[in-house]
């Protein structure tokens, strides 16, 4: 069964910084586009970030520009959301997901296709 697992997420405060992980089982990602994906109570699910198969290419969502961060190290097999100047509005579930191409097509969720469970991340004073 495929299945990508998060991890890093937690409680932080405003301004505060936490860097999600997303790691796959029974395969691996280095073959595939990754995004990060979010999903607030009451809202749609929206695309975060992007990386391509190499690392080469980068998509961000403008809520996120300048000061989220998408990497990969294809020899761990992880892929990484180093999230700063974190605000009350990022509060949500994380989600990593596999992209169905090696690009970063678009942030929509129609190009992704294997989905993790996600890891919920809260900012709070």
């Amino acid at each position: 069964q495929l299945q990508e697992v998060e991890s890093g997420g937690g409680l932080v405060q405003p301004g505060g910084s936490l860097r999600l992980s997303c790691a796959a089982s029974g395969f691996t990602l280095d073959s595939h586009a990754v995004g990060w994906f979010r999903q607030a109570p009451g809202k749609e699910r929206e695309g975060v970030s992007c990386i391509s198969s190499s690392g080469h290419s980068t998509t961000y969502a403008d809520a996120v520009k300048g000061r989220f961060s998408i990497s990969r190290d294809n020899d761990k097999h992880t892929v990484y959301l180093q999230m700063n100047s974190l605000k009350p509005e990022d509060t949500a579930m994380y989600y990593c997901a596999v992209g169905v191409f090696r690009t970063c097509v678009s942030l929509s969720r129609r190009d992704f296709g294997s989905w993790g469970q996600g890891t919920q991340v809260t900012v709070s004073s």
